[in-house]
């Protein structure tokens, strides 16, 4: 699940909430992995309500802006064909 946060760090909320759920529902997730989850999303809301840890420099990003003068970002050569990758024989 990923946490959103409006860049004005007023509001946050878990995106896929739903589809977490429903992975639950169906055993997808186990009980000790919902656990975890669960610990790591308390910890982040912590980090948040602190703005330590990630959000340390919120504040500061929240007015970042692309400098519309900065040349658009491009590959180097060779890096845009596709590579076959063939899986390990098992």
């Amino acid at each position: 699940m990923d946490l959103v946060v409006t860049p004005d760090l007023t509001r946050w909320e878990w995106k896929d909430a739903d589809e977490y759920a429903h992975a639950r529902r169906l055993g997808i997730v186990s009980d000790t992995e919902h656990r975890a989850v669960e610990a790591a999303r308390g910890e982040v809301l912590a980090m948040f309500a602190e703005l330590s840890g990630v959000f340390a420099q919120a504040q500061r990003w929240s007015s970042w802006r692309w400098e519309p003068a900065w040349p658009t970002p491009c590959l180097p050569p060779g890096a845009t064909a596709a590579e076959k990758v063939t899986p390990e024989a098992g």
